[in-house]
């Protein structure tokens, strides 16, 4: 995510359509159970073998025949979905973060950077150390993609030189950017959630902490466990100078600095190291190492775009004010009458709400903004603080966000470590015990009378 919230994909509620959902589960259907289906038929790479921004195309087509708009109308709709600041802003930093890594690995700087890491990581602590660095770095970046970006190529050279498993260090580094992310005052969620409801941001701060901390406490003791069969091999000498690329990025990044110049500098630095250090590497060879990185991240770039302009035209039609309508109901039934819905209730809504509409739209920032009237309405008709309302809207997208497996962080994870994207989102432990906290939280937070 970038550092300015695009609030430009604002919610248009548009009159409730459950049959504008059906593109996505079409999609779903098509994408996850191919590859579950050919998982259990031993095929190998089972989730690579339909391309997803191919099983995308056929829920593109359903949308255009299930709407009730002139077919220009939708193509309309369609194409501003893909040309959202947000979902550009993502696909940029894709390209950025696969130019990076091509480049550093070209120019030797992960091998360097590796010995780095394994001679100041103990070995027992590689899986929590990743969570912690990437945590810590996403909280000053206020970019969960940024982190993936940077600390990415550094966690796959650490996990293949250890035998540590992919996924499960694929998991710990998105598990600790997701909530860095989710804490940052800087981050994309931050602003629209506290801008949306009203509410300091250092308020939702200390909102999510007391909630956010006892699950990254929980999620470091798991991969403590999971650390202990690591076998760190003889550590390699340490070339400073490639490590510089790796070490400009960290700091840029504490100081806070554009994600896009962060990365930017990653790709100039490393590049000037490959020029200085390497024997026959010259600005030609630089150029090619460069598009390789790109063309790296060509397929997620694409469905990134695919998924922005299909959540697009399901929300001009109607698909997730059903959802949003659902969710009014239900709470309605809940209580007998809708004003005397409870604020444990209402604060139940807010978190199906954003949670609901993250799995339609795959982006945890546009869900908060889409999300943001309703859970305004629910906190002012049920006493709701706003810093409990934004904390909520915050949480939940990040919970819903970090396990899709049609995620913008768990494609480029999976893109990155060649795993499948649902092999990644099955070892993102941090957001699975966020929920547990915050529902907990929820049911058992004292409330004022």
């Amino acid at each position: 995510m970038t550092n300015q919230p695009p609030l430009t994909q604002t919610a248009q509620i548009s009159k409730p359509n459950g049959l504008a959902l059906l593109p996505l589960m079409l999609f779903l259907a098509l994408f996850l159970g191919t590859g579950t289906y050919l998982t259990l038929q031993g095929v190998d790479y089972a989730f690579y073998q339909l391309p997803a921004p191919v099983a995308v195309l056929p829920a593109l087509l359903l949308a255009l025949v299930i709407t009730k708009d002139k077919v220009n109308t939708t193509i309309e709709n369609f194409i501003s979905g893909v040309g959202d600041s947000n979902v550009i802003a993502m696909c940029m930093i894709y390209l950025l973060a696969g130019a990076f890594a091509a480049v550093a690995s070209a120019t030797g700087g992960v091998e360097s950077t590796v010995n780095l890491g394994l001679s100041l990581i103990p070995s027992w602590f590689l899986l929590p150390g990743f969570f912690l660095i990437s945590a810590f770095i996403a909280t000053a970046m206020g970019t969960s993609m940024g982190t993936l970006g940077a600390v990415g190529p550094i966690a796959l050279g650490v996990a293949q030189t250890t035998g540590i498993d992919l996924g499960i260090m694929a998991g710990a580094i998105i598990s600790g950017a997701m909530f860095g992310d989710n804490l940052s005052i800087i981050s994309d969620t931050t602003i629209a959630a506290t801008r949306t409801q009203g509410c300091e941001m250092k308020d939702k701060f200390k909102e999510n902490l007391r909630i956010a901390l006892p699950a990254a406490v929980a999620v470091i003791a798991l991969l403590y466990f999971l650390s202990s069969e690591a076998v760190l091999p003889a550590v390699g000498d340490v070339d400073w100078i490639k490590v510089v690329p790796y070490l400009a990025i960290i700091v840029l990044a504490l100081a806070g600095l554009n994600v896009f110049v962060v990365l930017g500098s990653g790709i100039i630095l490393a590049g000037v190291v490959g020029l200085m250090q390497v024997p026959d590497y010259s600005l030609m060879v630089l150029s090619k190492n460069i598009y390789t990185g790109f063309s790296n991240m060509q397929e997620i770039f694409i469905l990134s775009l695919f998924i922005g302009g299909l959540g697009a035209v399901m929300s001009h039609q109607g698909g997730l004010s059903f959802i949003v309508k659902k969710i009014d109901l239900l709470l309605m039934r809940f209580s007998g009458q809708h004003k005397d819905v409870s604020e444990r209730a209402a604060e139940f809504g807010i978190a199906s709400v954003v949670s609901l509409t993250n799995m339609a739209v795959a982006n945890n920032t546009v869900s908060i903004i889409v999300a943001s009237n309703v859970a305004k309405d629910l906190a002012t008709t049920h006493n709701v603080k706003p810093k409990r309302s934004a904390s909520i809207l915050d949480i939940f997208a990040c919970c819903i966000q970090g396990v899709l497996p049609y995620g913008a962080q768990a494609l480029m994870l999976g893109a990155m470590f060649g795993l499948s994207p649902l092999a990644v989102s099955l070892n993102v432990f941090y957001p699975m015990l966020l929920a547990i906290s915050a529902i907990l939280t929820i049911i058992w937070r004292r409330r004022e009378i």
